[in-house]
């Protein structure tokens, strides 16, 4: 696409600096990573606190990637009391295995297992976690998880980070992305090739799973607030065009992330790492 390719050498032209005057409040840049997880878990308890005061139901939507933010937040729920009893957590996606269901919660790769480990096993019994307001979605809830987020009136917050190519759960480029359900998706090379190099398994493509089970864009459009989370987390500065296309690139299914361009009410934080200029602008 000859015009999103000059529009991308556009925006990775800009400076830092300028990135943050053109963003305005769409953008919160964190000194490094340890104050972008900190935020993150900050602002996810404190949705959580607000919601309890008014004696309402938090519905969230939540990613695994970014997880950083996940023992924070068991700590600051520990720490200040905060009750779950009233909480919906909805997932955004998990991996499917080669049957074509979602993965156990015993592999490596499973989302669910992150969860538990880095969150859920973390929290004291005063959280009242109730487990049945924790959706993963799978073979068994995923024609269901629509009308249940319909039912308890829509989400609050979808909290996620954003793939190489401005995927938002496992919602890839394909026209019509934005009127999607949860369903059953395709990963693409992209995501399967830059989840495998972060995954510790040695650049194992040949068994990374090739199918997921994912929240839809609909319902991530339709909350009432997006946040996302931006950030390399690499050595490697694979996520400062996606960056930068999320907050300037026109609205289009190559780049669904783009679509929040409409939201009236969306925050990209990310660190000066992810934010700073490519080297080569090519």
């Amino acid at each position: 696409m000859t015009r999103r390719s000059e529009e991308v050498k556009s925006i990775l032209s800009l400076s830092p600096q300028e990135v943050i005057d053109k963003s305005g409040e769409n953008l919160i840049v964190c000194k490094d990573l340890n104050v972008l997880y900190k935020t993150f878990a900050n602002n996810i308890a404190k949705e959580i606190k607000k919601s309890n005061e008014k004696d309402q139901i938090s519905k969230l939507i939540l990613p695994i990637g970014p997880i950083g933010q996940y023992p924070l937040l068991a700590n600051i729920i520990n720490e200040e009391m905060i009750s779950l009893e009233n909480c919906w957590f909805f997932f955004m996606d998990e991996y499917c295995d080669k049957k074509g269901d979602a993965i156990e919660d015993t592999h490596p790769l499973s989302f669910k297992k992150i969860a538990k480990e880095l969150f859920f096993y973390l929290l004291g019994d005063y959280s009242c976690l109730n487990q049945e307001h924790i959706i993963f979605p799978n073979q068994t809830n995923i024609e269901k998880i629509a009308d249940i987020i319909d039912d308890l009136g829509g989400i609050d917050v979808c909290y996620g980070g954003i793939g190489i190519h401005g995927h938002i759960a496992f919602n890839e480029p394909e026209e019509g992305v934005e009127n999607s359900d949860p369903r059953k998706v395709r990963l693409n090379n992209y995501t399967r090739t830059i989840n495998a190099i972060r995954a510790n398994i040695g650049g194992n493509l040949e068994n990374f799973p090739k199918e997921a089970f994912t929240l839809g864009m609909k319902q991530i459009l339709n909350a009432k607030k997006i946040r996302l989370y931006c950030r390399n987390g690499t050595p490697y500065d694979w996520a400062n065009t996606i960056l930068r296309l999320a907050l300037f690139g026109e609205p289009a299914y190559d780049y669904p992330v783009t679509f929040i361009r409409n939201h009236p009410d969306y925050i990209i934080t990310t660190d000066w790492d992810t934010l700073k200029t490519p080297k080569y602008n090519i």
